[in-house]
């Protein structure tokens, strides 16, 4: 098995901080060609320099990922500037508190949108335009993808939460959105498996993202509250679960596909009460 992602091209969403920045510098440093995206144009040419816009292995896209427009623009990008697509990693997402009771609430609304719809419809986007190359490819490259029904042309990596299927009235918004990414996971899955495209998830527990780092300093007691829930007793670093995105995106998971992967420090093992979901 080949765990390599040399000369296979990502597409990165959320990749201006946190978990998507952290999975973007891996994927590079493991000899990828990236096209880092995100909302937050300043921080992405901080992260990764001016030119990264327009040349070397790290491109740089910034536009509204929850509009259809701009994901249709990342993808016509990202072929511009790699010729193909293998690996989408849907790392735009966020974590917000909700009010389980009430309705004027838009925080559903809004986490919908952003982990839920705008990770459908660039998985779809990128799925078509997966299977577009695939048809019209030379022999030699249907070759560097393998032969046969083992064969694999792309895939696609979903991130989710252990708060899918952990009650928090808190996290309503966030654990509706977790658990729709899973359901979404698994039928893409059966959809795109004859198509040679896999779709995966990771389940994750706390990791040092930049929501995660905003409601510590607003709830002082919630690092104790994770640390002591979670039996390898600390937060994740965003790099951690880097190795485990590489796995899913190499021929090393070929026969891997329509799974959630946890990764949370043992926290699904605790009951909901001693293990808080965020």
């Amino acid at each position: 098995m080949s765990f390599s992602v040399t000369g296979k091209t990502a597409i990165v969403t959320g990749a201006s901080s946190g978990l998507g920045l952290a999975v973007a510098r891996h994927l590079l440093d493991k000899g990828a060609n990236v096209m880092l995206a995100d909302s937050d144009e300043a921080r992405l040419e901080a992260e990764m320099g001016e030119g990264a816009w327009s040349e070397g292995p790290a491109r740089l896209f910034a536009g509204d990922l929850n509009k259809k427009l701009s994901l249709v623009n990342l993808v016509s990008a990202t072929v511009d500037a790699f010729d193909q697509i293998d690996i989408l990693v849907n790392a735009n997402r966020r974590c917000l508190i909700s009010d389980a009771l009430d309705p004027e609430s838009d925080q559903v609304e809004a986490l919908w949108q952003q982990n839920v719809l705008s990770t459908l419809r660039l998985s779809q986007l990128v799925a078509k335009r997966m299977i577009q190359r695939a048809a019209g490819a030379e022999p030699r490259d249907t070759a560097a993808h393998g032969a046969g029904p083992e064969a694999c042309i792309g895939s696609i990596i979903n991130f989710s939460s252990v708060a899918a299927v952990r009650v928090q009235p808190e996290l309503l918004a966030y654990s509706m959105a977790s658990a729709a990414v899973e359901q979404m996971t698994r039928t893409l899955a059966v959809t795109l498996a004859s198509k040679g495209i896999r779709v995966n998830a990771v389940s994750i527990g706390s990791v040092m993202s930049a929501s995660l780092q905003n409601a510590l300093k607003d709830q002082p007691d919630l690092r104790r509250r994770i640390e002591n829930g979670t039996p390898l007793g600390r937060i994740a670093a965003p790099d951690e679960l880097a190795e485990t995105i590489q796995y899913l995106a190499s021929e090393a998971s070929r026969f891997v596909t329509g799974q959630v992967i946890v990764v949370d420090g043992g926290r699904g093992l605790l009951d909901a009460v001693s293990a808080p979901a965020f």
